[in-house]
């Protein structure tokens, strides 16, 4: 068994098209990325890691020769971004899609008390509710109100007055 070492250190491709292909692949992903709908800074749900992993998938089809063209890959991260904002509209703009197009909230903690069915139901331990509790200034269980998961994987709580 040998190692190829001019396959591992002597490019494919001329290292000029791989300059200009990530350049134009990088300048593409920021203007979408940076012009495209902020719905929620800093708050990433299910859906966005999964725009997210799709994105940097096609964008990568670009980076290579043997992949396909930049356009190609620029066309497909705006089909994923295109179908994101569509998905997004139709939540904001048709209620009886909302059911749907987004999970319902789970109440995990009512009145001070841990509802099991819920924590087994998205397999959470109590220890993990609690840290995300603790992470909201919640040291006792009994001093929230109400705790729910929300559908895009957020724990928001109410604390007791």
């Amino acid at each position: 068994m040998s190692i190829d070492w001019s396959g591992i250190f002597v490019p494919s491709l001329g290292l000029l098209e791989v300059f200009v292909r990530g350049t134009i692949i990088y300048l593409a992903m920021f203007a979408i990325l940076r012009f495209g709908a902020r719905r929620q800074a800093g708050q990433f749900g299910p859906a966005d890691l999964l725009v997210i992993v799709l994105i940097a998938d096609a964008a990568q089809n670009g980076l290579g020769k043997e992949y396909g063209s930049v356009t190609e890959a620029i066309v497909l991260v705006l089909t994923i971004v295109f179908w994101e904002y569509v998905i997004d509209w139709l939540k904001w703009r048709v209620p009886a899609l909302r059911s749907v197009l987004t999970a319902p909230p789970l109440t995990l903690v009512e009145n001070g008390r841990v509802v099991p069915a819920a924590l087994r139901h998205e397999s959470l331990t109590e220890d993990e509710l609690m840290g995300q509790l603790r992470e909201r200034e919640v040291e006792d269980v009994r001093d929230v109100k109400l705790a729910r998961l929300e559908g895009d994987g957020r724990i928001s709580v109410l604390k007791n007055k």
